[in-house]
């Protein structure tokens, strides 16, 4: 009753807005990545109020267009598997001037659209703003006190879901995520971060803004199995992707600041070994294809 009361409120807010912008109103939309969903009602556990993409990798395929509680829902069953191409195909469906990413463990505050609306209307010059998401533990809070532009080293800290974006400097960069990372594919995470350094190395501005816009559920983890061997591996490929001219100093700086984290389960020593290895291991998968294509020539 109270999640119905807000959705429509906000079209009333929606269509109020237009009424007086015109076509010059910025829309938001969702982008849901998710996977064996049962249908879009799954978006009210997440109290997500306003437009939707929902990428639903599973067993079917097909798309339906919805329009429910004042919300225009796109929900896509897929067979497709990979976090990245979900990423990739909820942004190519993407129709709204801001985009936000997100995951099936989030669950948004009742005011995140008008906190994003209002900081992106604030700051016209900024491609990409990074929300704070609470953590479900105490010593969560924001990475920054104040708002703050991100560049390489600070885009580190960044989640996924605490994304959002303008669709048309995305688009007009042709950026998309790498579709060798995240969950369910070869390297099993990163893939946020070499989005962030693509945007970058595009010029594109990213500012930081420590208000919460959600809180992440206390779930187990799709990707991390802990600080194993292949983390550190693919760690190494993250590194390489995202710079390979500067991937060893990113390597032994992950190394050092991240060494209470898993200290007791390898040594500094160990880890940046591995990582330096799954460097190798992805410099040499990516000259395979140059090698083929000249063999061909």
């Amino acid at each position: 009753m109270l999640l119905e009361s807000i959705t429509r409120l906000n079209l009333y807010l929606k269509i109020i807005k237009f009424w007086f912008d015109g076509v010059d109103a910025v829309d938001l939309q969702v982008l849901l990545s998710a996977m064996y969903l049962k249908d879009y009602r799954y978006i009210d556990t997440l109290n997500i109020t306003t437009d939707c993409i929902v990428i639903n990798q599973c067993d079917d395929e097909g798309k339906m267009s919805i329009l429910h509680n004042g919300r225009s829902i796109k929900f896509v069953s897929t067979k497709e598997r990979g976090l990245s191409k979900s990423r990739n195909m909820a942004i190519s469906l993407a129709d709204a001037d801001i985009c936000i990413l997100c995951d099936n463990d989030v669950e948004y505050l009742s005011d995140y659209e008008a906190t994003i609306l209002e900081e992106f209307e604030k700051h016209p010059e900024y491609d990409i703003i990074v929300f704070f998401i609470k953590r479900n533990k105490p010593s969560s809070k924001p990475y920054f006190k104040n708002k703050k532009r991100l560049g390489y080293l600070s885009t580190l800290k960044v989640l996924s879901p605490e994304i959002a974006f303008r669709r048309k400097s995305i688009v007009d960069n042709n950026i998309q995520f790498k579709t060798d990372f995240g969950a369910g594919a070869k390297y099993s995470m990163g893939e946020e971060n070499i989005f962030l350094y693509d945007c970058l190395k595009r010029g594109l501005k990213i500012l930081y803004v420590p208000k919460q816009i959600a809180t992440l559920r206390d779930e187990e983890s799709t990707w991390f199995k802990g600080y194993t061997e292949k983390y550190f591996i693919d760690r190494g490929a993250i590194f390489c992707e995202m710079s390979k001219r500067f991937s060893v100093i990113l390597i032994i700086q992950f190394a050092l600041r991240k060494r209470r984290l898993f200290k007791k389960q390898i040594s500094v020593r160990k880890a940046i070994k591995l990582m330096l290895a799954g460097r190798s291991q992805y410099i040499n998968e990516q000259r395979k294809p140059m090698m083929t294509k000249t063999c061909k020539n």
